[in-house]
C-alpha cells in the first residue's frame, strides 16, 4: 500500500520486485486537463524520499512561460538569442538550415515540455530515410548521412539543455536517444606518383600557384580564396592566414575570421612557392587579390576552386578526391617525411595537436613502426 504523504508531497510505495517507488504530480495535460504522474526509483525508502523531494522541487520550479513554447519556438529563440551571436558564420549557417529544413517540418508543433527521446529516435530515423532535400536525384539517395544527422543531435542537445537551464523543461531528451554511430571513411590523399601530373595540369589551366600553395600549406578552400597578396611576407617565406569566405545559404559570399582561433596563424612555405606566388602577382599587380578571378577580376568562389580541382584531376584521368583531400595529403606528406606532430598541427590551424594525431593515425602509425624498427637494430647490436 502506498504511503500517503501531505498535499504535494506525492506518495511513495514499495513495489513488488523490492524497490521503493515515489510517485508525484509534475503538472496537467494542456488539452485533457489531467495531471501529469511521474515517478523516481530507489532501493531504499529513504534515497526514494530524497529523489522524490528534489523531483518535486524542480517540478514546481518550471517556468510558467513553457507552457508558450513549441520546439518551432524555441529553437528560433534560442538560435537568435544563444547559437547565432557566439558562433562563427559557418556555424550559424548550418544550424538554421537543420532548425528550419530538418527539425521544424517534422516536430516544430510539438510542446517544448513535452518533447520525448522517442520523439527524437523517430526524428533521426525520418532523417535517415527522408531527410535529404537537394541533389536526390543526382545522389540518388534521400537520406542524410550519420555524420550530418549527428550534427542535428548535438545541435539539439544544445538548444534543449538551455532550455533545461532556463527551467522550461526539467529534462533534455536528447540525453533518452541514441544518435547514430560515425562511419569512418578511408582518408584519400593525392599519392606522391600523381603529384606530378597534377601539377602540370593545373599549370596548363594558368592555376598552379594556388594549387602548388595548397598542396604545400594545407589550407581550406575558404582560406585559400580569402588570401591576399598583403598576406604574402616574402623576406620570411610565410603565408599569414587571418580570414576565410564562407557560402551563406543564400548563396552571397562573407568574409570571416577563420574556423577557430587557433586557425589564425603563420603557416611557412617553400621558397619556391614564394617564386610562384611572385610570377602570379607580376599578371595583375593592381589587384589585391592573391589567385583573382580570370573572369571577374574579384576573387574566386571557394566552391569554383573546388570545381577547378576537379578539372585538373579529369585532364590527368586521377581517380576523384575532394579539394579538402589535397589538405590531407599535405599533412600526410608532412608526418612521412619527418615534420612532428606538434608543428604539422600548427600549420594546419588545428586546436590540438592530439586531434591532429587521431586524425593522421594511419600516418603516424607508419612512423612508429619504423621507429620500433630502429629500435629493434639497436637493441640486437647491444645484446
Amino acid at each position: 500500500m502506498a504511503k500517503k504523504r501531505a498535499n504535494g508531497e506525492g506518495s511513495i510505495r514499495k513495489r513488488t520486485d523490492g524497490r521503493w517507488e515515489g510517485r508525484y504530480t509534475a503538472g496537467y495535460d494542456p488539452n485533457t486537463g489531467k495531471r501529469i504522474i511521474k515517478s523516481v526509483l530507489g532501493k531504499t525508502q529513504a534515497a526514494v524520499k530524497e529523489k522524490l523531494k528534489s523531483a518535486i522541487s524542480e517540478s514546481a520550479e518550471l517556468d510558467l512561460t513553457a507552457e508558450d513554447y513549441t520546439v518551432a519556438t524555441w529553437l528560433r529563440t534560442w538560435y537568435d538569442l544563444y547559437a547565432q551571436p557566439n558562433i562563427r558564420t559557418a556555424t550559424a549557417n548550418r544550424y538554421q538550415l537543420q532548425i528550419e529544413n530538418y527539425i521544424i517540418p517534422r516536430i516544430g508543433k510539438i510542446k517544448l515540455k513535452n518533447l520525448t527521446g522517442r520523439d527524437l529516435q523517430r526524428l533521426y530515423k525520418d532523417l535517415a530515410e527522408n531527410g535529404r532535400t537537394q541533389n536526390v536525384e543526382k545522389t540518388g539517395k534521400q537520406g542524410l548521412s550519420p555524420t550530418t544527422i549527428r550534427s542535428v543531435h548535438l545541435m539539439l542537445h544544445n538548444a534543449l539543455d538551455r532550455a533545461r537551464k532556463e527551467r522550461l523543461i526539467l529534462h533534455n531528451p536528447t540525453e533518452d536517444c541514441i544518435a547514430p554511430k560515425l562511419v569512418k571513411k578511408e582518408m584519400q590523399i593525392l599519392k606522391s606518383e600523381d603529384m606530378k601530373a597534377y601539377l602540370q595540369a593545373a599549370e596548363r589551366r594558368n592555376v598552379l600557384p594556388m594549387f602548388y600553395l595548397e598542396l604545400v600549406s594545407g589550407l581550406r578552400k575558404g582560406e585559400l580564396a580569402a588570401l591576399c597578396w598583403d598576406d604574402l611576407n616574402i623576406k620570411h617565406r610565410t603565408i599569414s592566414v587571418s580570414k576565410q569566405y564562407v557560402r551563406n545559404p543564400d548563396g552571397s559570399l562573407e568574409l570571416t575570421r577563420p574556423k577557430t582561433e587557433t586557425s589564425i596563424r603563420e603557416v611557412s612555405i617553400p621558397q619556391e612557392a614564394v617564386d610562384l606566388l611572385i610570377q602570379e602577382h607580376a599578371k595583375h599587380p593592381e589587384n589585391p587579390y592573391m589567385f583573382p578571378s580570370p573572369l571577374t577580376g574579384e576573387m574566386y568562389y571557394p566552391d569554383s576552386i573546388a570545381t577547378l580541382h576537379k578539372r585538373i584531376l579529369k585532364d590527368t584521368g586521377l581517380p576523384h578526391i575532394r579539394l579538402h583531400d589535397l589538405r590531407h595529403t599535405f599533412a600526410t606528406m608532412a608526418l612521412q617525411n619527418g615534420v612532428d606532430i606538434k608543428t604539422v598541427s600548427a600549420m594546419l590551424g588545428h586546436y590540438d595537436a592530439g586531434f591532429t594525431l587521431k586524425t593522421y593515425t594511419h600516418t603516424t602509425r607508419a612512423a612508429q613502426e619504423e621507429a620500433a624498427q630502429t629500435i629493434g637494430s639497436f637493441m640486437a647490436q647491444v645484446m
